[in-house]
């Protein structure tokens, strides 16, 4: 097996690691309508500092207030570590928004990352009424997110994204989701949604929080969140207007990063963050000339 499935194995059962970093107690002390639950990575400096002035920024939005947080481990190199520690401690006094445990960031951690959070989130930050899950590299129109929810009851299942559906496990060694028998048997994963970005409402939080406390660790993440639902006896759905497998233009004439196509978009995935900057500003311009263009999503 390779070195990343070999512990994945041997650590799948440990699911009570240190808490080094958390927001002050202000973050979550008032009812918030979108919690911004971020996954990023130690070293992913830039791409957090370009959401803090951009999507992620908090603010409120048509009088719904939104918080921002990012969800990151450790770096697995101890020399790394402390280097990057120390920069997450000077982030989280600049800006509150860190939530780091001790735990190796990577890629098969994700699941963890994500368990850790809905237990966080339980007691530390309950007055939520939906969360945004995504990772740094996309572009979230938050704007559009707080319109599409305003009108939704909170206290009802909601989970939507990039619907993913007929698929199953890589069994290929070389591959980054390499999933062996080992791991698990079945052929086919259930339905889910892809983990670039989803919506979901706090009832469904409660459903996934107590599915992932009864269910063995998966260490495909957004497959992990499908295995939950099921659990639980709900489903995902999809929306169009999250594209994680990012925006095709219409014609090889037009560019596909034309503000034009993003405007009445919700998340798409994958944004450089000077890509993120620009697409940000082009929205926020108060005027968009986009004529027939503009209909094509």
């Amino acid at each position: 097996m390779p070195a990343h499935v070999r512990d994945f194995l041997l650590y799948r059962h440990c699911r009570d690691f240190a808490l080094l970093r958390e927001p002050p107690a202000a973050k979550c002390s008032r009812p918030v309508f979108l919690l911004l639950a971020i996954k990023s990575s130690p070293a992913n400096y830039g791409r957090r500092q370009m959401l803090r002035g951009t999507w992620a920024r908090e603010r409120q939005v048509h009088g719904a207030p939104l918080r921002r947080l990012f969800l990151v481990g450790s770096d697995r190199d101890p020399h790394q570590a402390r280097k990057l520690n120390r920069l997450l401690q000077l982030e989280a006094r600049a800006h509150g928004d860190i939530l780091q445990w001790n735990f190796h960031d990577s890629f098969f951690n994700l699941t963890l990352k994500q368990v850790l959070f809905l237990e966080w989130q339980r007691t530390r930050c309950p007055n939520v009424s939906f969360v945004l899950n995504g990772d740094d590299d996309v572009f979230a129109h938050t704007d559009n997110m707080v319109t599409y929810l305003q009108g939704r009851d909170p206290d009802r299942h909601l989970f939507v994204g990039h619907l993913i559906q007929n698929v199953g496990p890589i069994r290929s060694p070389g591959s980054k989701y390499f999933v062996p028998k080992l791991v698990t048997e079945d052929e086919q994963y259930p339905p889910y949604c892809g983990g670039g970005g989803f919506l979901l409402s706090r009832f469904t939080v409660a459903a996934l929080r107590h599915a992932a406390s009864v269910l063995p660790i998966f260490p495909i993440d957004d497959v992990f969140l499908g295995m939950c639902l099921r659990q639980q006896g709900l489903a995902p759905a999809s929306h169009n207007g999250v594209r994680t497998a990012g925006v095709l233009a219409p014609s090889p004439r037009l560019t596909s990063f034309d503000p034009c196509f993003y405007r009445g978009l919700l998340l798409v995935h994958r944004f450089l963050p000077f890509e993120t900057l620009l697409m940000w500003d082009a929205l926020s311009q108060p005027e968009i000339d986009c004529g027939k263009q503009g209909r094509v999503y």
